[in-house]
């Protein structure tokens, strides 16, 4: 992801998968409580649909688009559980697994990521 944008900027923007077609709206932004980064974008994959959790770090916002690099299908299938929430940190390791993520923890780091409280909402305290 690139670090220098803000995240609440991506809110609104339109989504596109790996072959540049459109999935939707991002709808919320999630940060990693350790950080501070954006990490999750809840992408609104249509009018009646459900919001689809897709991870920043490979994406890239591109011409106001954020470009995934995952096919349609799999950003749809991907696990749902709601916006407006903290992601707990069971919930964050489900994506991971879903996007075939790496989910290791850097070499000098004392803790492993599901240790972690993951996955607030960007512009909230809480």
């Amino acid at each position: 992801m690139q670090t220098d944008i803000d995240p609440r900027s991506l809110i609104g923007r339109k989504a596109f998968d790996r072959h540049g077609t459109k999935i939707g709206t991002v709808d919320e932004v999630y940060l990693d409580d350790a950080t501070g980064e954006p990490e999750w974008a809840a992408v609104r994959t249509g009018l009646f649909s459900r919001d689809a959790f897709v991870p920043l770090e490979p994406s890239k916002v591109v011409d106001d688009g954020l470009h995934i690099p995952y096919d349609r299908k799999l950003i749809k299938d991907a696990p749902d559980f709601g916006v407006g929430r903290h992601l707990s940190p069971e919930q964050e390791l489900q994506l991971y697994h879903h996007y075939r993520l790496d989910i290791s923890s850097p070499p000098d780091s004392p803790s492993a990521p599901a240790d972690k409280n993951f996955g607030r909402v960007a512009g909230t305290d809480d």
